[in-house]
């Protein structure tokens, strides 16, 4: 993800660049071209690559990986599923790819996963190129899938739920409306007593105004603001940020021993969520810190 795009990549040589930020550029050998289609509207290519193995750009940047998906899918859904001990109603907003839907529907508590996605196109291409890690959504009654605007769902719904997830593109083009107040606070309204709000905030290191102004945001209607991280290889600069809201405080210091005895209750298995690994993610490296605290200021 990023604030950037290489809007129209090519193949060359063997290999396809990703700029970022402007002024970086990071390129993936390519084995193969999977798929590519090009419109008016954006490019999307999928790769083969020996390292990451498929690599989906879409515009240029990268989306997902099937190397490295379980980080961002574990860390946005498992922590705050785990911190809050009893969510039953779930929201994902965006992640096409349905690696975040995966995840969540692991836990057997929830009995409905909502997904409101945009483009049913790109739910249709996951299932067919990423069903190595997203098969069993489509097949558990507990999904259920809503093709539309999200933030138009969020102002128009009457439904309530325990966590929201926000697993959006980063605040430009049609991403954009998923970083306002004005979005943040129809999910604010529709949480349940205690509910927990996680958002995609982007990498610190290049793009500390994304976690800024969301705890702004979300500090003018959440008791408790703040972020947590998770290191995800492909996704450039270090952390990652995820940002986090709650009404109940609680849920962000939640004792090990808890997350502990939750975690092996579920039998759940994963490849990066621990409990200490969640616990640790809301320890802020002082940069990243500083930018909290800026937001909160």
């Amino acid at each position: 993800m990023s604030d950037q795009a290489n809007n129209n990549p090519s193949v060359q040589n063997g290999w396809v660049g990703e700029t970022l930020h402007n002024d970086i550029s990071f390129t993936f050998k390519v084995d193969k071209v999977l798929y590519e289609q090009k419109t008016e509207e954006w490019h999307l290519l999928l790769i083969e690559n020996p390292q990451f193995g498929k690599v989906l750009m879409l515009d240029g940047i990268t989306q997902v990986t099937s190397r490295d998906e379980f980080v961002y899918h574990e860390m946005m859904s498992h922590v705050p599923i785990f911190a809050h001990g009893n969510a039953r109603e779930v929201l994902i907003v965006g992640g096409g790819d349905c690696g975040m839907a995966e995840e969540a529907l692991k836990h057997k508590s929830i009995n409905r996963l909502t997904q409101v996605e945009i483009d049913q196109s790109v739910v249709d291409f996951s299932k067919e190129h990423f069903s190595d890690f997203n098969a069993a959504v489509f097949i558990d009654p507990r999904f259920d899938l809503i093709i539309g605007d999200g933030a138009q769902f969020m102002a128009e719904t009457d439904r309530k739920f325990d966590v929201i997830m926000v697993d959006s593109t980063d605040p430009i083009g049609p991403g954009a409306v998923l970083f306002t107040e004005e979005f943040y606070r129809h999910c604010y309204n529709h949480l349940t007593p205690g509910g927990i709000l996680v958002t995609q905030s982007g990498v610190p290191f290049f793009q500390a105004d994304e976690i800024i102004t969301s705890v702004k945001h979300f500090s003018k209607m959440f008791k408790d603001a703040s972020a947590y991280i998770a290191a995800i290889p492909t996704y450039i600069g270090g952390h990652m940020a995820l940002g986090w809201a709650s009404d109940e405080a609680g849920h962000r210091t939640i004792a090990l021993q808890e997350l502990e005895t939750r975690f092996a209750a579920s039998g759940i298995q994963t490849r990066y969520y621990t409990p200490e690994v969640h616990r640790a993610a809301f320890a802020l490296p002082k940069f990243i810190k500083d930018a909290v605290e800026q937001g909160l200021a």
